[in-house]
């Protein structure tokens, strides 16, 4: 008896991506959403079944992140932003919040050096008086897709060759060779700063955007930036073989001995704001995370101080069951319709679910430290004992009723269901404008990283072509660079 014969059928069975359900995917690149720029849909179930699949690929490593360092201390609001925000933390200067932040690493696994070229993670939980806020984020501004569908497809592009086990760009330049939107993250990652020096050293950014809501219900975009008091520092290739070479937890041991030594890290907290109304003045999408906000136009504007000043007190309590979600919101911060938001929301609490338990936020350092009452209490590793009998809303034997109504946005959402690419894209122009303000020291080593992993044997010409394409609609001259040390001409 042939013992293959009632294996279920493989992807490979098809020319077409499908559910695991068999279904046709008819497009696997665009989430469901109302109109063009969202927001999505929950019903688009192969986006919810791609984003929870992907949530549980690892036990029990965080998939993303999983190598990374935290400490605790404070936030403090310097600047009036209630015209902004009806937040209470940010109710008035000189207000504090308690906080944990946790740095990482994106790709690699937890026992990775911390001197690899990858985008680095700057989480931040606020354990505010009205609840928790979550505010996670990257060293880069940007991201490499702009649709939360593509977020399981990027990052295995991104780990290790499934066959292999050994992460190759060529993965990565064949996946995003689909999405030249990905540009603008790559003249991060190949730029200077792609290995910080340090966590001290490195900037935040909240990538996704957010809204404010002041207590007139007026609503406003806006982008998150941490500005590293101590100034930005990064580490060139020679520079991190050498201290890699010595330590491979570096920045961990950095951070650890600073705060130890009463050398306590700080960053300035800055926002840039953007009336939704004025949005269609800009040649690019406020909505798409492959694009930042040129801050001669919209500038920063001050907000608060972040300092770690206490050094965490357990590893594992307090770093691997640290959990993050940017679906924690508090009023007065609200999501926007921003596709890679929408689909965190979701994604963000789902992985928790899956790598702690349904019960994750009762553990010490997830929970909030104000007063909180809610009815999800059973399931897996509940360790809050709890003797009422009511276990329902509403009920006349329990005086719990809802809280009193806070602002959220109010506008109206038309469009048909559809999946479709945002209407304004415009891949190559931000990406260029960086390229050009740069020196030219800075210049060659940013040509000389492209060559270099263009340049490895299993990138095919075809790949080479369509990179130094992509590069030239950048910058003319850097996409000749390019091309001159790979003896490729650009396909245009």
């Amino acid at each position: 008896m042939d013992p293959y014969k009632f294996r279920p059928s493989s992807a490979f069975d098809t020319a077409y991506t499908t559910t695991n359900a068999g279904g046709p995917v008819w497009n696997d690149d665009q989430a469901l959403t109302v109109g063009s720029r969202g927001p999505i849909l929950l019903e688009d179930y192969h986006l919810i079944e791609k984003i929870a699949h992907f949530a549980r690929e690892r036990i029990p490593e965080r998939v993303v992140h999983a190598r990374g360092a935290s400490a605790k201390g404070f936030f403090e609001c310097t600047h009036d932003v209630t015209n902004l925000t009806c937040a209470d933390f940010l109710r008035a200067p000189g207000v504090q919040t308690p906080v944990i932040v946790r740095f990482s690493t994106v790709i690699h696994e937890r026992g990775s050096p911390e001197t690899i070229r990858d985008p680095r993670g700057f989480a931040v939980k606020f354990y505010t008086r009205e609840g928790n806020w979550d505010l996670l984020g990257n060293n880069f501004p940007v991201f490499f897709i702009r649709d939360g569908i593509k977020f399981p497809d990027v990052i295995h592009a991104f780990k290790p060759n499934p066959k292999s086990h050994i992460q190759e760009y060529w993965r990565v330049f064949d996946f995003l060779s689909h999405h030249p939107e990905s540009l603008h993250t790559f003249f991060f990652l190949f730029d200077d700063v792609g290995v910080p020096t340090d966590y001290r050293h490195m900037e935040g950014f909240g990538v996704n955007t957010y809204t404010f809501i002041n207590k007139e219900g007026k609503v406003h975009y806006v982008k998150f930036h941490w500005k590293p008091t101590c100034g930005v520092s990064c580490l060139l290739e020679e520079e991190a073989t050498v201290v890699g070479g010595k330590n491979h937890s570096h920045a961990t041991q950095d951070l650890y001995d600073s705060i130890a030594a009463g050398n306590y890290p700080e960053w300035k907290l800055y926002v840039q704001v953007m009336d939704p109304d004025q949005e269609d003045r800009y040649d690019f999408d406020p909505l798409d995370d492959t694009k930042t906000w040129p801050e001669d136009i919209l500038p920063l504007q001050p907000v608060g101080r972040l300092v770690l000043n206490r050094n965490i007190d357990n590893f594992f309590a307090e770093n691997e069951q640290l959990a993050f979600g940017p679906g924690l919101v508090v009023p007065g911060i609200y999501y926007s319709d921003d596709k890679m938001l929408q689909c965190r929301v979701f994604a963000y609490a789902d992985t928790q679910r899956y790598r702690l338990g349904p019960n994750y936020l009762m553990l010490p350092v997830n929970a909030p430290k104000c007063a909180f009452h809610n009815n999800q209490f059973d399931g897996l590793m509940n360790f809050m004992q709890r003797n009422e009998e009511v276990d329902y809303f509403p009920s006349r034997h329990d005086p719990l009723r809802h809280a009193e109504r806070f602002p959220i946005p109010s506008r109206v959402v038309t469009g048909k269901r559809e999946k479709i690419v945002i209407p304004k894209q415009n891949d190559f122009k931000q990406p260029g404008e960086r390229y050009r303000s740069w020196a030219p020291d800075r210049q060659e080593r940013f040509v000389r990283r492209w060559a270099e992993s263009l340049g490895h044997p299993k990138v095919s010409h075809e790949l080479r072509s369509i990179w130094i394409t992509y590069l030239t609609q950048c910058d003319v001259s850097l996409g000749q660079k390019v091309a001159n040390r790979l003896n490729v001409k650009p396909s245009m």
